[in-house]
């Protein structure tokens, strides 16, 4: 029986429902079950077929879900993965980001990432898709399209059932109010995969977010770049060119770098900045992502009418998906401060470690300021001098890596909940650095394998021991400190 409190749906849903039981096909179960949907100010409930109910239920498919995935399903997990964009990888693939960080400390001395970021550079490296390099902020580029395919070995190895072009709509609960599945969307109709834990790996924590949980976001959100791939690229040229020229063409004076494509003549430039857009906003991400194939645009344009003739470099690909670095964040159950990560603090339930710097990325104005563990840092900005100074005083051991701890990613509300990815729960500077993709291909790796452990000892999240969770992670290949 539903709940009286909820509105009753009208005819014509209740009319197109009735057809999606005919289009979704033979093959699903004939169960159904009721959905109490917050929408706004008004309770709605709809019954939907059961399209398949699983152990875990993922939603996003960037590296960051994928790893979670395939630990927990590598354990003994059903598992599931919801994906809206048409292959896995999010920034890394889709939004042609080809570049992973040092996978050691700031020292070069002491490995501190392995897991399966490690398995898939070996993946990739038999099939010369990768490139390894002693600059830590570039140790290794990689060919998006490889990796992609490489995905989706990893996900169909596992035993795991992708959803690909499958849009997640609303959670929903039963009527006392836990959650127990997700509706999704795709090609054939509307329909709830049930689960018993469940993992908000979109990036902008969307089922958290429509769940009503504690969300925020900094008033100096750092801006996305839409990236491209160039043949024929003149870095020199290029830069030189845009310390004259950019004014006329409204390139936005931010940061520019890149990387080539290993084995190609395709060099992939991130050189645009899309300033004051919350992604996590549907009008801004309309807006931004126009915006930033216009400034792609104006760029060719520059070089069309600056440039060497004879050299004119070609566009060839632009992203599915704009690259966001940061919109709302979750409220979880410890905040990392920016000292715990510019300190390099160490934690107990400690799950990931990485030693990317910690980048600010401006809004109020342009170029970046790079804090180094060392108590370093550096102001940047494309055709001007480096401006270096310190934001502490010198220490007699310097930190050479920072940890981010298993709390960080587990909401206040609901037992059968995690987060994994940039929406963690982290102060505006320790943010900056945590948030790039080494650093969450191994929080998406702690999230699978807690939410396993949960699953096979029926605890709620929060009672898993991180030590257990510490154990398996090693166990698997993580290294844990």
């Amino acid at each position: 029986m539903l709940n009286n409190s909820f509105i009753k749906m009208q005819t014509r849903r209740n009319f197109l429902n009735n057809i999606l039981l005919g289009s979704l096909g033979a093959g699903l179960t004939t169960s159904f079950t009721a959905c109490a949907v917050e929408s706004g100010i008004k309770k709605t409930s709809i019954q939907l077929p059961i399209i398949e109910e699983v152990d875990i239920c993922i939603l996003g498919g960037s590296c960051t879900g994928v790893f979670a995935g395939v630990r927990a399903a590598r354990l003994g997990a059903t598992v599931a993965i919801i994906e809206k964009q048409n292959a896995f990888g999010g920034v890394a693939t889709s939004s042609l980001v080809n570049i992973w960080h040092s996978l050691y400390d700031t020292e070069a001395k002491q490995q501190i990432i392995a897991g399966l970021t490690s398995e898939v550079i070996d993946r990739l490296s038999l099939r010369d898709a990768v490139n390894v390099s002693p600059n830590p902020s570039s140790a290794y580029t990689f060919n998006s399209q490889e990796l992609k395919i490489e995905l989706d070995e990893l996900v169909l190895d596992a035993g795991i059932h992708p959803y690909l072009h499958t849009l997640f709509s609303e959670p929903c609960l039963d009527e006392e109010g836990k959650l127990i599945g997700v509706i999704i969307d795709n090609k054939s109709g509307r329909g709830i995969i049930k689960a018993k834990y469940f993992i908000d790996a979109t990036g902008d924590g969307d089922l958290c977010y429509r769940l009503g949980l504690n969300s925020y976001t900094f008033d100096l959100l750092q801006p996305p770049t839409t990236c491209a791939h160039f043949e024929g690229w003149n870095f020199k040229e290029f830069d030189s060119l845009l310390k004259q020229h950019a004014a006329e063409f409204n390139i936005p004076d931010g940061f520019v770098w890149g990387a080539m494509l290993p084995n190609t003549n395709v060099y992939m430039l991130a050189g645009t900045r899309v300033y004051k857009a919350d992604c996590s906003i549907a009008d801004n991400l309309t807006k931004a992502e126009i915006e930033g194939r216009r400034q792609i645009r104006a760029i060719m344009d520059m070089l069309r009418k600056y440039g060497s003739k004879e050299n004119m470099p070609g566009l060839v690909a632009l992203p599915s998906y704009i690259g966001i670095r940061e919109t709302r964040h979750i409220k979880c159950l410890y905040q990392i401060s920016d000292e715990d990560a510019m300190y390099g603090k160490h934690f107990d339930d400690a799950i990931a470690n990485g030693s990317y710097r910690l980048d600010i990325h401006h809004q109020d104005k342009p170029g970046l300021t790079f804090r180094y563990l060392d108590g370093s840092e550096v102001y940047v900005r494309p055709g001007f001098p480096d401006q270096r100074g310190r934001w502490r005083k010198e220490m007699d051991v310097d930190p050479t890596f920072y940890q981010i701890p298993l709390r960080s990613i587990i909401p206040l509300k609901y037992d059968n909940l995690m987060v994994a990815g940039r929406m963690l729960d982290a102060a505006i500077i320790a943010y900056s650095g945590i948030r790039v993709m080494v650093n969450m291909n191994q929080v998406g790796e702690a999230a699978g394998v807690t939410s396993y452990i949960a699953l096979q000892q029926n605890k709620k999240i929060k009672d898993v021991s991180s030590l257990e969770v510490r154990a398996e992670l090693k166990k698997g290949g993580s290294i844990i400190i």
